[in-house]
C-alpha cells in the first residue's frame, strides 16, 4: 500500500541527503558545486515540503472532524497522534508504525476484543460484544483497525467515558497508557499545538548565534572523570562568555536550575518527545520560566564555565555549552549523538539566511 505521508523524521532524512549531496571529486568542483545540481535539490526538498504540509493539512481536517464529533479540542487530538507516533519510532520492532495518517498504534486482538474468534472483525456490534475497542468513525458502518477516521475516534470515544473537563482528559490518558510520563508529554504537546495553531512545528536553530565565534567538533561518548567514569553525553560548542544560547526548538522548557555537573543548565522537551539539554551556562533568560512554550532562535540563556561542584561554582574549563539530546521510549530516556543534527541545523539556517 502507498503510504498516504510523509513521516516527520524520514521528511528530516530526506532533506538531509538531499542537501548535503556528495561533491564532485575534484577540489575545484567541490569550490564551485554544478549549479544546475543544486538547482535540482531545492526542487526536491521544496517538492518534499509541499506533500508533508498537504500532509499536515489532511491531518488537521481529520483532527477537527473528530473534534467536533466529540468534543474534544483538535490539538488533545494531535497530541496523543503525535505521542504515538514518537513511540513507534522509539519502537520499530513491537509497535510499528501505521501505514496512514494517523500513527495511533493498536493490534488486531485489542481492536476486536481478547475473545473475539475473528481477528478481522470490522462490525460494530460484534466488536462491541467482545468488548473490543473499534468504533465506527466515519458512519460507513464498519469498525476498520486500518481506517485513520476509525481508530482516533475510537481513541476519542474511551477518553470520552471519563468526562470533558481538562482534569478528565487526563484521567481518561492516564487509564488509556496507565504511565503518568504519557499524560504530561501528550500535555505538553497540546499546549504547544494550541499556541500556535499549526502542525508545522518541526523547524529547527542552530543553538549559537550563526554570525558569532564558536568552534565544535564531535565529543559524545568521549570518558569524563568528574563524579566518577562516565561518558560525555552531548557536543561542546566552545565560544566566548555570555554568546547567547538558542533554542534549536519549539518545545516546553522541563528544567530551569543547577545540576552538579551541568551548572545552569536548561531542559527543552520537543514534539518528537526528544529532550534538549543546554549546560554550564552563565545565566538563564529571566522572562521564561519552566512550563513556558519556546520556539527556534529563542534566547534561553549565555554561554559560561558552570558546574562540576556546588551551585554558583564557575571556571573549572573554558567557556562553552554542552548540548545534549535524550529520546524518550515512554519509560525512559537515552542519550544520543547530537553532532550531525548540529551540522544540519547550521547548514538549514545558513541557507534560509540566504534566501531571505
Amino acid at each position: 500500500m502507498i503510504k498516504r505521508y510523509i513521516s516527520i523524521f524520514v521528511f528530516a532524512a530526506f532533506v538531509v541527503n538531499a542537501v548535503a549531496m556528495p561533491c564532485a571529486a575534484s577540489s575545484e568542483s567541490a569550490r564551485q558545486p554544478n549549479q544546475n545540481t543544486s538547482a535540482g535539490n531545492d526542487k526536491t526538498v521544496e517538492s518534499a515540503r509541499k506533500s508533508l504540509l498537504d500532509t499536515f493539512t489532511e491531518r488537521r481536517a481529520l483532527y477537527e472532524n473528530i473534534g467536533t464529533m466529540t468534543g474534544i479540542p483538535w490539538y488533545n487530538l494531535a497530541a496523543i497522534d503525535q505521542y504515538e507516533r514518537t513511540l513507534s519510532f522509539a519502537h520499530p520492532k513491537t509497535r510499528p508504525l501505521r501505514d496512514g495518517l494517523i500513527a495511533i498504534y493498536m493490534n488486531e486482538v485489542k481492536w476486536v476484543g481478547l475473545m473475539n474468534p475473528d481477528h478481522e472483525d470490522t462490525k460494530p456490534r460484534s466488536i462491541a460484544y467482545f468488548d473490543g475497542f473499534g468504533r465506527d468513525g466515519d458512519g460507513d458502518g464498519k469498525a476498520d483497525r486500518n481506517n485513520d477516521a476509525d481508530v482516533l475516534y475510537s481513541v476519542a470515544h474511551f477518553l470520552l467515558q471519563y468526562g470533558t473537563s481538562s482534569s478528565d482528559f487526563n484521567i481518561g490518558l492516564w487509564e488509556y497508557y496507565e504511565n503518568s510520563r504519557s499524560v504530561e508529554r501528550i500535555n505538553q504537546f497540546a499546549r504547544i499545538y494550541g499556541k500556535y495553531g499549526t502542525l508545522d512545528l518541526h523547524r529547527h536553530a542552530f543553538p549559537l548565534p550563526l554570525g558569532g565565534d564558536y568552534s565544535f567538533r564531535s565529543t559524545w561518548g568521549a570518558s569524563r572523570s568528574y563524579g566518577g567514569y562516565r561518558i560525555h553525553e552531548g557536543t561542546d560548542l566552545f565560544a566566548h562568555y555570555g554568546m547567547p544560547v538558542r533554542s534549536t526548538c519549539f518545545g516546553v522548557i522541563e528544567v530551569m536550575g543547577w545540576n552538579r555537573y551541568g551548572g545552569w543548565r536548561v531542559g527543552i522537551r520537543d514534539l518528537n518527545n526528544v529532550y534538549h539539554y543546554y549546560a554550564h551556562l552563565s545565566g538563564f533568560n529571566k522572562n521564561f520560566r519552566e512550563g513556558d512554550i519556546v520556539e527556534p532562535g529563542t534566547v534561553v540563556g549565555w554561554v559560561g564555565s558552570s558546574g562540576y561542584g556546588r551551585p554558583g561554582t564557575q571556571g573549572k574549563f573554558p567557556p562553552h555549552l554542552h548540548y545534549g539530546l535524550y529520546r524518550d521510549n515512554g519509560l525512559t530516556e537515552w542519550s544520543f549523538d547530537p553532532y550531525p543534527h548540529l551540522r544540519k541545523w547550521e547548514r538549514e539556517e545558513r541557507k534560509r539566511r540566504k534566501r531571505k
